[in-house]
């Protein structure tokens, strides 16, 4: 994988253990960073965007953006911040997995606050969409929506659940060979 960028990695709610694809790029990538949020349960969007924010101004190189769920969503809300203007330019794309549908029954029932409505304005920057066919956060249908009202790539993988640690994926191969062809399109 080039090292000519940081890889950002996202986690959503209740964060990515070291066993969830996110953590196994984390140890396989000497190029990946991981956003620490302070509380991964007790969900704060200012909180969330503002963390992420710290860690875009913090990298020294191009940045690629890796969120998966909940951290698609900060992603978003951090691209319609006041705070992502003095350096939105160091972002070069995203892949962005598993978005969540606010409106969504199993959203709704983590009582999550603060995330609706999503913005879904077109990303300035070149950005992958990867859902799964049957994830319980969000419809196939609607992640097509989300990427075309983000000018993303729309990437359906079949049935992956969340396409998070109960998926089963370990390093996800088919998520690096994605990562890779963004690396590759915009480096």
């Amino acid at each position: 994988m080039k090292e000519k960028a940081t890889i950002l990695i996202i986690p959503g709610y209740a964060d990515s253990s070291p066993s969830h694809w996110q953590g196994v790029w984390l140890e396989q990538f000497p190029n990946a960073v991981k956003v620490i949020q302070k509380d991964w349960v007790h969900v704060d969007r200012h909180k969330w965007v503002h963390t992420l924010d710290s860690a875009i101004q913090l990298a020294l190189q191009p940045i690629i953006l890796v969120g998966h769920s909940l951290g698609c969503s900060t992603i978003l809300y951090w691209v319609n911040s006041k705070e992502s203007k003095k350096s939105i330019h160091k972002i070069k794309g995203a892949l962005l997995v598993a978005p969540p549908d606010p409106h969504g029954e199993a959203y709704r029932a983590l009582s999550i606050k603060g995330f609706d409505p999503l913005p879904l304005d077109q990303l300035p920057f070149r950005s992958i969409l990867v859902t799964s066919a049957n994830d319980p956060f969000l419809s196939v249908e609607q992640a097509h929506y989300f990427a075309d009202r983000l000018g993303s790539e729309f990437i359906n993988i079949g049935k992956r659940g969340h396409i998070g640690e109960d998926s089963g994926l370990g390093e996800w191969k088919e998520g690096k060979a994605l990562l890779q062809k963004l690396m590759t399109a915009i480096l």
